[in-house]
């Protein structure tokens, strides 16, 4: 009997490790439950790896995992990687995608000329809040320039592009729809791919803050070689945490995956081409939270310790954090108050402050003022109001006969006297007596 039991259990244990496998859903457990997440998509990704700090959680059935959203829910949190054609300027293309896919709003990553190609994140919808955090990530470019005089020696380019690195003073060029202003721009990185002496042109890749100059960066290295350059070609290959190869489309195949979903209502196609926001956050450390605790962060609560189930490690105060829920949806990029060890030996207090709410509001039920002490605060603050009402009808009567008064002293009048009831009672009586 004890052996048939253990098999059982065991039985058990396996079909649920199973089905949380295959929905990528994090579920209520009395143990750490022990998954290989390694190959889970998006946030969810190396949660085993994750400190728990609770594993007990009532599971809501409302919110959808990112990849298993209803289509229209899909395209409104989705993004696009998409790469930039030649000529259009970057809000001509964002216009096209809104126009194509038939969307409220859309924006984009980082402006690039018009003459400039490559890597355009443009948000849908939900995802435009993200827009702001990512037009200020870091960007990588290729560039081709030209020198305007032959310079034989590679290395002495070489030592150029070395020391046209860190903090430089840019100010952005002439054919640029920007005012003129002196600014300062960190070059993380430079290396000289190519360089061919007798054409005079070289070929640099550039890691590099949001908002640099990569034409002015090409004028300072002619002027730093004392010959004069200038940018020929300029293609970003990465913005943020997508790069080319990060499913990387064109115009073409957004139109075209439209068009195969409104002939043969076919879904494929619009799925690859549009990715979920959560693509965007996977540089990010993360926090889960419960189920109970999602909508009041949707609302704008401060997250408190008792809502965490797990957090990564190396949490550092004043760091950029991402809220996600146990299906893996992205709630709230959030501020951290706290240290990753402090997590783990306190028992209340502010975790994280919110800067930009993700999610809908009443996605997830509310789940705030239900406990004893929520019900007491309720019940006082009723007397109060109670209490607050008759003083305020008092003093409102009070008010009014004042009033009264002074508008007839006012008037030379003097304020009639109250008769007794019984006075009035008598020479009511004697009047009708005489009668």
């Amino acid at each position: 009997m004890g052996k048939s039991h253990k098999e059982k259990k065991k039985k058990e244990s396996v079909e649920e490790s199973k089905t949380q496998q295959e929905g990528f859903v994090v579920q209520s457990e009395d143990t750490t439950p022990k998954l290989d997440t390694s190959n889970w998509p998006l946030l969810l990704k190396n949660v085993h790896l994750m400190n728990v700090r609770d594993c007990h959680f009532e599971p809501s059935e409302r919110g959808y995992s990112p990849l298993n959203r209803p289509l229209d829910e899909h395209i409104k949190h989705g993004v696009i990687n998409l790469d930039k054609p030649s000529n259009p300027s970057s809000h001509e293309v964002v216009a096209w995608v809104k126009r194509a896919l038939k969307v409220e709003k859309t924006g984009h990553s980082g402006t690039l000329d018009p003459k400039v190609t490559g890597c355009l994140i443009v948000c849908i919808d939900r995802s435009t809040r993200l827009v702001k955090s990512q037009q200020n990530a870091g960007k990588v470019y290729i560039a081709i320039f030209r020198l305007h005089e032959c310079v034989p020696s590679i290395k002495r380019v070489q030592q150029v592009c070395e020391i046209l690195k860190g903090a430089l003073f840019q100010r952005p060029p002439a054919v640029s729809a920007v005012k003129r202003q002196l600014r300062i721009r960190t070059i993380f990185r430079s290396d000289l791919l190519e360089y061919d002496p007798s054409k005079r042109l070289g070929v640099i890749r550039l890691d590099c803050e949001a908002g640099t100059y990569v034409r002015t960066y090409c004028v300072h290295i002619g002027l730093m070689l004392g010959c004069g350059g200038v940018m020929e070609e300029l293609r970003r290959i990465r913005s943020g945490i997508l790069t080319e190869e990060d499913n990387m489309v064109t115009m073409h195949d957004v139109l075209d995956a439209k068009w195969v979903h409104e002939n043969y209502n076919s879904e494929d196609y619009l799925r690859r081409v549009i990715m979920p926001l959560e693509k965007l956050l996977i540089g990010h450390k993360r926090i889960m939270v419960k189920d109970s605790t999602v909508s009041a962060l949707c609302y704008g609560a401060k997250l408190m310790l008792p809502g965490i189930l797990r957090y990564d490690n190396n949490i550092n105060k004043d760091d950029e954090i991402v809220l996600i829920s146990t299906k893996g949806e992205a709630i709230a990029l959030a501020i951290s108050n706290v240290v990753t060890a402090a997590i783990a030996t306190c028992d209340h207090g502010p975790v994280a402050k919110l800067k930009r709410v993700i999610m809908d509001r009443d996605l997830y039920p509310r789940q705030w003022g239900l406990g004893p002490v929520a019900a007491r605060r309720k019940l006082e603050r009723a007397m109060q109001n109670q209490k607050g009402d008759k003083n305020e009808v008092e003093e409102k009567e009070d008010a009014i006969k004042k009033k009264l008064n002074v508008d007839e002293e006012d008037r030379g009048v003097s304020p009639p006297k109250k008769r007794p009831r019984q006075a009035s009672t008598s020479s009511s009586s004697s009047s009708d007596s005489s009668d």
